[in-house]
């Protein structure tokens, strides 16, 4: 099967999920050129050195809004809410969480990141989660307080992976791990330090479709539910997402509706899917019919449309640009999945096959697709699973 590119991580008014450039057999390879951003918008994050990752965020140039614009207009921000995501998925968040912890895995430092979270947290009424109270925990990727170099494009994606856990799962903990870059060793040396420290471990990032015989020890935690976005530039397979021993997140467009559930979905064209090349099928897998002989993503799926995307808080100015934003792309989803684990408390007694026997615990998303392939159930959406929704989105916590 043709390798796939390296995804880019679309957002609605920003684009943000970083991408480690790696081989399958972990040698880093030089970034490809940076692919121009869409008219009124720009890359948040500059070329990498060879060796290096970078972020793939893209910045609408005219819609940041500053807390203080916010207040003096008395206006809310634009993007789903909190309300939005507990509604649209029927989720118990006031209610349950208690105990459990999220770990967040990112690159590089967010010097404002609790600050940040909090001002999400009290716009919406939302319960504050400090250090000081217990509630939140930043360190590097050993654990320690050696914190990385500050990176603006990572601080987004940061303040977007807390602000989605926070909206979803109010009352968990939260652990933020801040790797010393984008590599696979940092990300994988700050994803085992995560597992240490939280119930769930929720990472937004990828490249290449890569072995579990590679990789595998960063992301093979039994008892800790792991989840992973699956990408963002349509069909076509990432890792970690294709790594047997985590949840693959696809992403859907969630949009109001007059139906019963007040809520409809499609799948988003920018959700990645597919079949990986290297790592063995789970076990779920055999009776859905993904079409692919090994790994098939994604699993589950919930909100990446940058057009229908979550309101989000970021003050570390980047390219002149800081407070109140809009985002999309499975950067959002796979944080939501991450905290729906926290809401359902049962990450040491489950694992990824779970959701394939809880079916009826999700909303099917049977329309929409990432582009065209054989067999058509990989990039088409169905009754069923498919590639880029899985078998659907949370209804409630049932299947996790």
């Amino acid at each position: 099967m043709r390798r796939p590119p390296l995804r880019y991580a679309m957002t609605g008014m920003i684009l943000a999920a970083a991408s480690v450039l790696s081989t399958p057999f972990g040698t880093a390879s030089a970034s490809p050129a940076v692919p121009a951003a869409p008219a009124g918008t720009h890359h948040a994050c500059a070329t990498a050195r060879a060796g290096q990752a970078h972020c793939h965020a893209i910045v609408r140039n005219d819609v940041a809004v500053s807390e203080q614009t916010l207040k003096a207009k008395l206006a809310a921000p634009s993007g789903l809410s909190p309300a939005n995501l507990q509604s649209a998925y029927k989720l118990p968040s006031s209610t349950a969480g208690s105990g459990q912890t999220v770990a967040i895995v990112d690159a590089y430092n967010d010097p404002t990141a609790e600050a940040d979270m909090n001002v999400y947290r009290a716009q919406y009424g939302l319960p504050l989660c400090t250090s000081s109270s217990g509630c939140f925990k930043k360190v590097d990727q050993n654990g320690g307080n050696n914190l990385p170099a500050t990176d603006g494009g990572w601080a987004q994606e940061i303040s977007l992976d807390l602000d989605m856990v926070s909206a979803v799962c109010p009352n968990c903990k939260i652990v933020l791990v801040e790797a010393s870059s984008a590599s696979f060793a940092n990300l994988g040396t700050a994803e085992n330090t995560g597992a240490k420290l939280a119930n769930v471990v929720s990472n937004s990032y990828g490249g290449s479709d890569a072995s579990d015989s590679s990789y595998g020890k960063y992301y093979n935690h039994p008892g800790i539910a792991i989840t992973v976005s699956s990408g963002d530039a349509g069909y076509g397979v990432e890792y970690p997402a294709s790594s047997h021993y985590v949840t693959a997140v696809g992403g859907t467009s969630l949009s109001t509706s007059g139906n019963a559930r007040g809520w409809t979905e499609s799948a988003w064209n920018g959700a990645g899917s597919g079949c990986s090349s290297y790592n063995t099928q789970l076990t779920g897998q055999a009776s859905v019919g993904t079409g692919c002989s090994r790994r098939a993503v994604a699993d589950v799926s919930a909100v990446a449309d940058p057009s229908t995307g979550v309101a989000v808080y970021d003050s570390t100015a980047y390219q002149g640009q800081s407070g109140w934003m809009v985002f999309g792309g499975t950067s959002v989803s796979a944080p939501i999945i991450a905290a729906v684990y926290g809401l359902a408390g049962n990450a040491a007694s489950v694992d990824n096959n779970y959701p394939y026997s809880h079916t009826s615990s999700l909303f099917d998303v049977t329309s929409g697709s990432n582009g065209s392939c054989s067999p058509s159930q990989l990039c088409t959406a169905r009754v069923g699973w498919d590639g880029p929704t899985g078998l659907g989105t949370p209804n409630g916590t049932g299947a996790f």
